[in-house]
Parts: structure tokens; C-alpha cells; sequence
């Protein structure tokens, strides 16, 4: 959809609506406008053969925990580490040095269960280790798989815009921190708890209320789905460790802290 096509969208559906109080009125703004970006950024992929018409709600949330379960079973670490490949950070948001020596690129989706996990409980020995060190940094990569998580999507966009104004971590940590307050929201209400992250934060709020509303980062967004799914990413996290010269080493799910130091050890010749 092109913008002139997207504003005249937008103002149908804004002219149709009843006298609201302002902050209802900017969270249905931004909810029509993510649920729009959605539709186009997901057309012809990762649909879910549940039909949310004829299924309870109970249901619904069973059949998505049996199946993050069998992502979890599958992803087990137990599993070695592949032989190394080439992969892109591309243009990412980058937590610490950018100069380090080893990179770990996270492939996540911000309303999977296993990458909170993945937050809690290993980033912050991989933080005290080895990228506050200055040995390692972590390149954030977004795969918000939709068709479970209807909220990534637009938790991604967040990320990105505190990253413009350079406090991606900060919203990161909020994110994540705070999964389970948003991760069965409304998008609108999710939204709104996104923009309270960034007054928390101290971000300008009004360029970043901007930014989440345009859904300026989609592309981007979809260009990293598109690149996980052609490295061979099928569920979330996943990592590729290394760096461009002696290629990366493949780890799969929400691994433990010690899975990553035997590669990331052996990469620094430790």
C-alpha cells in the first residue's frame, strides 16, 4: 500500500470515529495503523491453520502452548553446535562494543516465552563475561512469528524506534522485563504500554509516538524475517556465533549460559 493510499485509509477510519478522550483517541490511532501494517507485512506468510472464529478462547491458548512446547522439545541443549556459515548482522541494533571480536546474532521474536527465558536467565552472564568485556556483542535480529504472537510485531517497531533515539537496550530490558503485562493485550492497549516504556525510559515521547504509529521500521523488520527464515531459523531464539572471518556456529533455543561459553571460549582461543 502506498502512503497517499494508506492516509486516505486512515482518514476514513479516523472520520468514522466517536468523541474519545485523547490518549483513547492516539491508542486507536495506533492500533489501526499497526493492524494495517500487519495485514500487508504477513500477506502470503506464517498463517496459522487455527481459526480463531470457531474455537473458544481456552482452546485457542492450549493448541499455542502445545506447540511452543514442541518448539522448547526440540531445542533442547543437547544438541552440537553446527558447522560454522556465513551470516549477515546486517544494520541492527547492537548491544555493546561494536568493534568486539566475536558476534552473537539473536534472531528473536519479543513475545516468545523461551527468548525472555533467554533474557532472564543467560544474557546477563553473556553481559558480565563477556560483552561488558568488550569480547562479544549481540546483534538483534527480529522474527516476530505473527500467526502465535500477534503483539512481536508491534513490540519489534518499539525496539526499533528507542533504537533511533539510541536507547534500544533500555526498551529491550522494558520489553522483556515486562512480557507478561503485554503479551495478551489488545495491540491498542499493548501499544500504550509500549509509549508509558518510553516516557520510563526518557525517550522524546512525542517523535517516538511518531515513529510507532507510522510503522516506520517494517521493512526492516520483514527483511530480518525473511533472512532468518533463508538461514534456516524455524523457531525462536535462535543464534549464530562467531564473526564474518571464520564464519558462525549455529545454537538453537533458549540455551543455557555454558553452551554459549564453550563456542564463544574456543572462538577467542581461550
Amino acid at each position: 500500500m502506498s502512503s497517499d493510499e494508506f492516509s486516505e485509509d486512515f482518514s476514513e477510519k479516523t472520520n468514522q470515529m466517536v468523541s474519545v478522550k485523547k490518549s483513547t483517541f492516539n491508542g486507536l490511532i495506533i492500533g489501526i495503523i499497526i493492524v494495517v501494517g500487519v495485514a500487508a507485512f504477513f500477506a502470503g506468510s506464517y498463517f496459522t491453520n487455527i481459526n480463531s472464529n470457531q474455537i473458544s478462547e481456552e482452546e485457542l491458548e492450549d493448541a499455542i502452548a502445545k506447540l511452543e512446547l514442541k518448539l522448547l522439545q526440540n531445542q533442547l541443549p543437547t544438541q552440537q553446535p553446527s558447522p560454522p556459515v556465513k551470516i549477515s548482522a546486517d544494520n541492527d541494533p547492537v548491544i555493546g562494543d561494536p568493534n568486539a571480536p566475536i558476534t552473537i546474532i539473536e534472531f528473536s521474536d519479543f513475545q516468545c516465552p523461551f527468548c525472555a527465558r533467554f533474557h532472564v536467565q543467560t544474557l546477563p552472564l553473556l553481559m558480565d563475561e563477556y560483552i561488558l568485556e568488550g569480547k562479544v556483542k549481540l546483534v538483534f535480529r527480529d522474527f516476530p512469528i505473527q500467526s502465535i504472537h500477534p503483539n512481536a510485531l508491534p513490540a519489534s517497531v518499539a525496539a526499533e524506534c528507542a533504537n533511533d533515539q539510541g536507547k534500544f537496550k533500555e526498551m529491550h530490558d522494558m520489553i522483556f522485563d515486562n512480557q507478561s503485562q503485554w503479551n495478551k493485550q489488545e495491540t491498542a492497549n499493548a501499544l500504550a504500554m509500549f509509549s508509558q516504556y518510553a516516557n520510563e525510559i526518557q525517550l522524546d515521547q512525542e517523535t517516538f509516538d511518531s515513529c510507532l504509529a507510522s510503522g516506520k521500521h517494517i521493512d526492516e523488520i520483514r527483511k530480518d524475517l525473511d533472512d532468518g527464515r533463508n538461514y534456516g531459523i524455524s523457531g525462536t531464539p535462535g543464534f549464530f556465533v562467531g564473526n564474518d572471518q571464520i564464519g558462525y556456529v549455529e545454537l538453537k533455543g533458549a540455551q543455557p549460559f555454558e553452551s554459549f561459553k564453550k563456542v564463544i571460549d574456543a572462538q577467542l582461543g581461550i
